[in-house]
């Protein structure tokens, strides 16, 4: 055994990190040196880092839901209650930062869209609480998020007009939406996702567009083109890394789809084919940590989570189940592309 301390007063070996996050540990004693050796190879359990935590709200199923669920992003299983919404939604739009978890707008009992946006601290489970307000009823509208702001576009109002118009959130505080800007298109039943510095939304409705386009989140202003999906589609998930960006599942109008694709967020251009989801839906959801990519759910209802790597391509495998099958949920993480 190693002497841990001058007059062997502690001898026995400390045990390897368990992980990089503030929940793991690293049982014993340990000398500065190892712990900086573990600290700069990304494996020292350190505060305020959070384990990458994966929320799922809402949906419709046997009716529509007020359920979040949540899984532990890098460990496969099935998920875990959370707690409620504060009123069930369908076709909302899910984002956050490593502290909050974003549920905004949506279709509620009785057809309406809604503006109502709700968030929930990620790393506690409990109910949702009230935030504010979108700036317009939205349903099928997508959502993509930076350290600091949360952003909110396109998807269709109660009145059933197309809506061009993207929105944003201080997610730190509370209160109501603030313009930004306007989409390239006016489009419903799309998919949004960010890196750091770019907001990204893609596909939708009517005519199950191709379209990509972004925004710099830091800024206010109207989108600009990004280039086009492999095919077009509508109700389909996204979500990403610090660079790269997945668009996955859908309908392309002729029928639901498993396609994954994928774009490199810093660069403008078409995606490109990435692999297949486990089963061809639309209406899913989608959120990610850095590393691993999650999809959600699906028309017809189910409760299948299928997983990737979003750094390779590859096809989609089993994660686990929701606790409620359902489909147009909304997913959110403390981890996603758009956190540093």
């Amino acid at each position: 055994m190693t002497k841990r301390y001058l007059g062997n007063i502690i001898t026995q070996n400390p045990t390897a990190p368990a992980g990089p996050y503030e929940n793991d540990a690293a049982p014993g004693v340990w000398s500065l040196a190892e712990a900086f050796a573990y600290t700069k190879a990304g494996l020292w359990p350190t505060a305020g880092n959070a384990a990458p935590r994966a929320l799922f709200a809402g949906g419709f199923g046997s009716n529509y839901e007020a359920t979040i669920d949540f899984v532990q992003i890098e460990t496969t299983g099935n998920a875990t209650d959370f707690g409620d919404l504060t009123q069930t939604v369908y076709k909302g739009a899910g984002t956050g930062s490593k502290t909050r978890g974003l549920f905004s707008g949506g279709q509620t009992t009785g057809g309406s869209a809604i503006n109502v946006i709700q968030y929930v601290t990620t790393a506690t489970e409990g109910n949702a609480s009230d935030f504010g307000d979108l700036t317009d009823t939205m349903r099928g509208h997508g959502a993509c998020a930076s350290d600091t702001r949360g952003l909110f576009a396109g998807g269709e109002n109660t009145s059933s007009t197309q809506l061009n118009i993207i929105s944003y959130v201080t997610i730190a505080s509370t209160g109501n939406a603030t313009d930004f800007g306007d989409r390239t298109v006016s489009k419903r039943d799309i998919a949004g996702f960010s890196s750091q510095t770019r907001g990204v939304f893609g596909g939708g409705q009517p005519s199950s567009t191709n379209v990509i386009d972004f925004v710099t989140i830091a800024t206010t202003g109207n989108a600009s083109d990004f280039g086009d999906l492999t095919e077009g589609r509508q109700n389909l998930a996204g979500c990403s890394s610090p660079t790269r960006g997945l668009f996955a599942g859908g309908n392309n109008g002729g029928g639901d789809v498993t396609t994954i694709d994928y774009i490199t967020i810093a660069t403008a251009g078409n995606a490109i084919d990435f692999g297949d989801l486990t089963v061809a839906r639309d209406r899913v959801c989608g959120t990610s940590s850095h590393i691993t990519g999650l999809f959600a759910g699906g028309d017809p209802a189910t409760n299948i989570i299928d997983t990737v790597t979003i750094a390779s391509t590859s096809n989609a495998t089993d994660f686990g189940d929701l606790t409620v099958a359902r489909f147009g949920a909304m997913g959110a993480s403390n981890a996603h592309g758009g956190l540093a």
